[in-house]
Protein backbone atom coordinates (compact mmCIF):
# COMPACT_ATOMS: atom_id res chain seq x y z
CA UNK A 1 0.00 0.00 0.00
CA UNK A 2 1.07 3.97 -1.01
CA UNK A 3 2.33 5.15 1.78
CA UNK A 4 -0.21 8.30 3.26
CA UNK A 5 1.85 11.38 3.17
CA UNK A 6 1.07 12.62 7.19
CA UNK A 7 2.74 9.51 8.07
CA UNK A 8 5.68 9.79 5.52
CA UNK A 9 6.09 13.62 7.16
CA UNK A 10 5.53 12.04 10.70
CA UNK A 11 7.99 9.22 10.02
CA UNK A 12 10.55 11.79 8.58
CA UNK A 13 10.14 13.89 11.60
CA UNK A 14 10.70 11.09 14.01
CA UNK A 15 13.62 10.31 11.94
CA UNK A 16 15.63 13.66 12.95
CA UNK A 17 14.53 13.71 16.02
CA UNK A 18 16.44 10.21 16.50
CA UNK A 19 19.37 11.77 14.91
CA UNK A 20 19.02 14.84 17.21
CA UNK A 21 18.87 12.65 20.19
CA UNK A 22 21.90 10.57 18.90
CA UNK A 23 23.77 13.59 19.09
CA UNK A 24 22.58 15.12 22.63
CA UNK A 25 23.21 11.55 24.30
CA UNK A 26 26.74 10.54 22.43
CA UNK A 27 28.46 7.19 23.45
CA UNK A 28 25.83 6.57 26.24
CA UNK A 29 22.78 6.31 22.67
CA UNK A 30 22.44 2.77 21.26
CA UNK A 31 23.23 2.55 17.94
CA UNK A 32 22.48 -1.11 18.13
CA UNK A 33 19.52 -0.30 16.47
CA UNK A 34 19.38 2.67 14.34
CA UNK A 35 17.54 1.35 11.25
CA UNK A 36 14.70 0.84 13.51
CA UNK A 37 11.43 3.12 14.10
CA UNK A 38 10.11 2.05 17.23
CA UNK A 39 12.98 2.79 19.94
CA UNK A 40 13.01 5.66 22.54
CA UNK A 41 15.20 8.69 23.19
CA UNK A 42 17.87 6.72 24.09
CA UNK A 43 17.72 4.78 21.56
CA UNK A 44 16.12 0.96 22.87
CA UNK A 45 13.78 -1.17 21.47
CA UNK A 46 10.50 -0.11 22.56
CA UNK A 47 9.24 -2.92 24.59
CA UNK A 48 6.55 -5.05 22.40
CA UNK A 49 3.09 -4.13 24.88
CA UNK A 50 4.18 -0.30 24.56
CA UNK A 51 1.94 0.77 22.42
CA UNK A 52 -0.83 -1.30 24.10
CA UNK A 53 -0.11 0.11 27.22
CA UNK A 54 0.03 3.78 26.13
CA UNK A 55 -2.96 3.35 24.43
CA UNK A 56 -4.73 2.41 27.40
CA UNK A 57 -3.53 5.41 29.43
CA UNK A 58 -4.61 8.04 26.67
CA UNK A 59 -7.54 6.05 27.05
CA UNK A 60 -7.96 6.78 30.67
CA UNK A 61 -7.20 10.53 30.80
CA UNK A 62 -10.11 11.11 28.42
CA UNK A 63 -12.35 9.01 30.27
CA UNK A 64 -13.09 6.72 27.19
CA UNK A 65 -13.97 2.97 27.53
CA UNK A 66 -11.57 0.40 27.50
CA UNK A 67 -11.05 -1.27 24.24
CA UNK A 68 -8.28 -3.34 23.21
CA UNK A 69 -5.71 -0.90 20.69
CA UNK A 70 -6.32 -4.42 18.42
CA UNK A 71 -10.00 -3.48 17.88
CA UNK A 72 -8.78 -0.05 16.29
CA UNK A 73 -7.64 -2.17 13.39
CA UNK A 74 -11.47 -3.66 13.22
CA UNK A 75 -12.49 -0.80 13.75
CA UNK A 76 -10.75 0.58 10.33
CA UNK A 77 -12.04 -2.29 8.16
CA UNK A 78 -15.55 -2.16 9.08
CA UNK A 79 -15.70 1.58 8.27
CA UNK A 80 -13.76 1.15 5.26
CA UNK A 81 -16.31 -1.73 4.42
CA UNK A 82 -18.92 0.52 5.33
CA UNK A 83 -17.79 3.48 3.01
CA UNK A 84 -17.56 1.22 -0.28
CA UNK A 85 -13.78 0.36 -0.19
CA UNK A 86 -13.63 -3.17 -1.78
CA UNK A 87 -13.37 -6.11 0.24
CA UNK A 88 -10.19 -6.78 -1.46
CA UNK A 89 -8.21 -3.42 -1.09
CA UNK A 90 -8.91 -4.02 2.48
CA UNK A 91 -7.66 -7.49 2.91
CA UNK A 92 -4.53 -5.79 1.22
CA UNK A 93 -4.82 -2.95 3.60
CA UNK A 94 -4.72 -5.24 6.69
CA UNK A 95 -2.02 -8.04 5.16
CA UNK A 96 -4.15 -10.78 5.11
CA UNK A 97 -2.41 -13.25 2.84
CA UNK A 98 -5.84 -15.17 2.20
CA UNK A 99 -9.06 -12.89 0.58
CA UNK A 100 -11.21 -15.55 2.87
CA UNK A 101 -9.55 -14.34 6.14
CA UNK A 102 -10.90 -10.87 5.58
CA UNK A 103 -14.42 -11.66 4.16
CA UNK A 104 -15.07 -14.63 6.99
CA UNK A 105 -14.27 -11.84 9.53
CA UNK A 106 -15.97 -8.49 7.58
CA UNK A 107 -18.45 -9.88 5.46
CA UNK A 108 -21.35 -9.67 7.92
CA UNK A 109 -20.51 -5.86 8.25
CA UNK A 110 -21.37 -5.10 5.04
CA UNK A 111 -25.04 -4.25 5.61
CA UNK A 112 -25.54 -1.61 2.54
CA UNK A 113 -24.59 -4.42 -0.04
CA UNK A 114 -27.29 -6.47 2.05
CA UNK A 115 -30.08 -3.55 1.54
CA UNK A 116 -29.21 -3.34 -1.79
CA UNK A 117 -29.13 -6.72 -2.68
CA UNK A 118 -32.48 -7.67 -1.11
CA UNK A 119 -33.91 -4.12 -2.70
CA UNK A 120 -32.79 -6.15 -6.14
CA UNK A 121 -33.85 -9.38 -5.53
CA UNK A 122 -38.03 -7.99 -4.31
CA UNK A 123 -37.63 -5.52 -7.54
CA UNK A 124 -36.79 -9.05 -10.26
CA UNK A 125 -39.69 -11.04 -8.05
CA UNK A 126 -41.79 -7.77 -8.70
CA UNK A 127 -41.21 -7.76 -12.49
CA UNK A 128 -42.05 -11.05 -13.21
CA UNK A 129 -45.37 -11.06 -11.30
CA UNK A 130 -46.22 -7.71 -12.88
CA UNK A 131 -44.95 -8.39 -16.48
CA UNK A 132 -46.63 -12.04 -16.70
CA UNK A 133 -49.50 -13.12 -14.63
CA UNK A 134 -49.49 -16.56 -16.47
CA UNK A 135 -46.10 -17.07 -14.87
CA UNK A 136 -46.15 -19.79 -12.82
CA UNK A 137 -44.95 -18.97 -9.06
CA UNK A 138 -42.84 -21.48 -8.74
CA UNK A 139 -40.61 -19.86 -11.95
CA UNK A 140 -40.60 -16.88 -10.76
CA UNK A 141 -39.12 -18.36 -7.67
CA UNK A 142 -36.41 -20.09 -10.04
CA UNK A 143 -35.66 -17.01 -11.42
CA UNK A 144 -34.90 -14.80 -8.36
CA UNK A 145 -32.60 -17.96 -6.87
CA UNK A 146 -30.94 -18.02 -9.87
CA UNK A 147 -30.11 -13.69 -9.79
CA UNK A 148 -29.34 -14.39 -6.63
CA UNK A 149 -26.58 -17.13 -7.14
CA UNK A 150 -25.25 -15.14 -9.95
CA UNK A 151 -24.94 -11.64 -7.62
Amino acid sequence: MPLVPVFRERLLALQEEQKENRKLCGRCYNKKYADYICVDAMGNLLKPDYLSNSFQIILRNYHLRRIRFHDLRHSCASLLLANGVPMKMIQEWLGHSDFSTTANIYSHLDYASKVYFNTLILTIYTLLFDFSSCLEPSFCCVAVLSVWLVM
